[in-house]
């Protein structure tokens, strides 16, 4: 397996984003919802959704997200307003870190994405960068645990090395 990419983004004062960087891997799964749900439920990141990327900017204060592209291609700015947005299509992967913003700025029209949080998020806790909310999600998002294993990868999948390390930085 490639080595995903790795993003961080800076708390913009509404959007608080992560610590732990975003990863994206690309053409990792099979371009199949079935294949994605069955692949993150076997590492322990059961199937919540299949649908879009939300058009506004939002991010979860309760739960890490995983993104599966099962069809179609999105171009999705992460990290806030002044963050990156990046291209994705079929079979691409991403994790997001609790608290990285993420917003759909284009989708083609077939896009299907399958998502999922780790089995031990009790909610995603979705919040759209309020400025007011701000203080109090901080401490929200630094109390999600570190998942049990990479979405792609499982246990001995990357993710465990690249956000253990960050998370102590």
């Amino acid at each position: 397996m490639a080595e995903p990419e790795a993003y961080r983004f800076a708390d913009d004062g509404a959007i608080p984003n992560s610590r732990l960087p975003l990863l994206v891997y690309r053409a990792a799964v099979p371009a199949d919802p079935a294949a994605i749900e069955r692949l993150f439920a076997t590492h322990l990141w059961p199937p919540a959704w299949r649908d879009g990327v939300y058009p506004f900017h939002h991010f979860h204060s309760r739960a890490h997200e995983v993104l599966g592209i099962a069809r179609g291609t999105a171009r999705v700015r992460f990290g806030g307003p002044d963050g990156q947005a990046i291209a994705l299509g079929p079979g691409d992967v991403v994790v997001i870190p609790a608290g990285v913003g993420h917003c759909a700025e284009q989708a083609s029209p077939d896009l299907l994405v399958v998502g999922a949080y780790p089995a031990d998020a009790a909610e995603a806790g979705l919040c759209r960068g309020r400025r007011a909310e701000h203080a109090e999600v901080i401490g929200l998002i630094a109390a999600v645990p570190l998942p049990e294993a990479d979405p792609v990868a499982g246990r001995e999948g990357p993710l465990k090395r690249l956000w253990s390390g960050a998370d102590t930085d």
